[in-house]
């Protein structure tokens, strides 16, 4: 016997929720199910875990910094691990918990728990339950990447998400994986006390951004005391006393790093291999990413793909920017596509990178006729009074059009000035416009315009 819905929605991450919220103020009858915590991953062990963790690593930082403001602190920094992971724990839970009530909440929404599979195109099936459904949205996230390294199965390794149950701080972590999410970790545990070792396989760190920005990281997080390796491939794990023997090859032969605690950040998969998509006829690629039409819907018309399964971006926004392009056709009459939407995300490091568009190398090798600005955060007036002048700005224009194509701001507060830059890009003003706007003194965004006149041919 199954049950008849209008709409049902399989998982809570950003875009579950919200779209759910639209079909039930549509007046759909709906089913959102859940097999684990409501939220997904920016709530549970994402974004607001990481970034909670981020500011207890900041506050410890700047604690030890005291001096150079004039501040006198008496006696040692030290971190309460525990605290740390309690004060995390309830940012988190508490999201989580709001989500789950403002589910429940809604008037024509079941919410169900447990694991959904597909059965047939239109059919669902969860726990003891049947659903069957005219329009089905597939939510599902993604998790870690763990490589087949030798000796792998045989250690107790972390991921992003299981790294969020310390409650001591590791005596050495080691993080396989040099780009987002692997340094993000690196800097809050370095902070922490941990002594640190990043290894990369790739010839330099977070490769997809242009090589001053790559260098400018590494610089960063060196003079926090972080072991950079990079152009190393890890070849052999195995257990050592309580700890880990990590094997790696280098340009200049093999090295043996012992550690404590071994992070694995390499990379995302989604978790679409055990839906039974293949019994509804929808096609993954060989990623296990769900493909789709500017308007998110897979292969099989009635089915939708947000947020990370589809392989169009592993980022919140993103995945709230799928919600409402799917609310849009679906209620608004209004076409709104997938790719309308500028790429821009952030590196949550200390100072913070804040991105959008191409790059200077990818804006190049499209060809584009590029103008260049760039400003040391030694010359913007609010980083030198907050005593935090690492890094830089950096826009990319075209030269023929005027358009920016991207930019990177690598600096304190550059998380936010940036959305100057994505505005203007949405826009699609001239570089002008923004160049000849008056800002806010003192902020980092005011120099922007600065930078944009001071553009160079490249």
């Amino acid at each position: 016997m199954s049950s008849q819905f209008d709409a049902v929605i399989i998982g809570t991450g950003q875009a579950g929720p919200s779209l759910a919220n639209r079909l039930s103020q549509a007046g759909q009858k709906i089913a959102v199910i859940e097999r684990a915590c409501f939220g997904g991953t920016c709530v549970n062990t994402g974004c607001m875990p990481t970034k909670t963790l981020v500011a207890s690593a900041y506050a410890a930082h700047h604690a030890r910094r005291a001096a150079d403001y004039g501040v006198l602190v008496q006696g040692q920094i030290g971190i309460d691990m525990r605290a740390v992971k309690a004060r995390k724990d309830k940012v988190s839970d508490s999201a989580s918990k709001n989500i789950e009530a403002w589910l429940r909440s809604m008037p024509g929404c079941t919410v169900l728990q447990g694991h959904a599979r597909f059965v047939s195109p239109d059919e669902i099936h969860v726990g003891g339950e049947h659903l069957k459904a005219e329009q089905i949205f597939v939510n599902v996230g993604g998790r870690a990447v763990v490589p087949p390294i030798a000796g792998i199965e045989a250690i107790d390794f972390l991921t992003n998400a299981t790294i969020m149950d310390l409650d001591t701080v590791p005596e050495h972590l080691i993080v396989l994986g040099g780009s987002y999410i692997g340094l993000e970790f690196a800097q809050i545990f370095r902070r922490f006390g941990s002594k640190v070792t990043v290894v990369e396989a790739a010839p330099r760190l977070v490769a997809r951004e242009d090589e001053d920005v790559s260098a400018a990281i590494k610089d960063i997080l060196e003079l926090e005391g972080i072991s950079i390796y990079v152009d190393t491939k890890c070849s052999g794990l195995a257990k050592h006393g309580s700890g880990i023997a990590a094997t790696f090859e280098t340009a200049s032969g093999v090295v043996e790093i012992t550690g404590t605690h071994l992070l694995v950040a390499i990379g995302r998969r989604p978790n679409t291999d055990d839906l039974g998509l293949a019994e509804a006829g929808v096609r993954t690629d060989k990623h296990g990413f769900i493909p789709t039409d500017d308007s998110l819907r897979t292969n099989v018309p009635t089915i939708w793909a947000l947020g990370d399964c589809n392989g169009r971006g592993a980022f919140t926004h993103t995945s709230y920017n799928d919600f409402e392009i799917v609310a849009a056709q679906l209620l608004d009459n209004d076409p709104r596509r997938a790719s309308d939407r500028i790429p821009t995300y952030g590196l949550f490091i200390d100072p913070p990178l804040g991105r959008v568009g191409l790059t200077a190398r990818e804006a190049i090798d499209r060809g584009h006729k590029v103008l260049i600005g760039t400003r040391p955060m030694t010359r913007v007036g609010r980083a030198v009074e907050k005593g935090e002048t690492l890094g830089f700005m950096k826009i990319v224009v075209d030269a023929d059009s005027r358009r920016i194509l991207g930019a990177a701001i690598l600096g304190t507060g550059g998380d936010e000035a940036v959305h100057c830059i994505t505005a203007t890009m949405y826009a699609d003003a001239p570089y002008t416009t923004l160049q000849r706007s008056v800002l806010i003194h003192p902020t980092v965004s005011e120099l922007i315009p600065t930078v944009l006149g001071e553009l160079q041919a490249v």
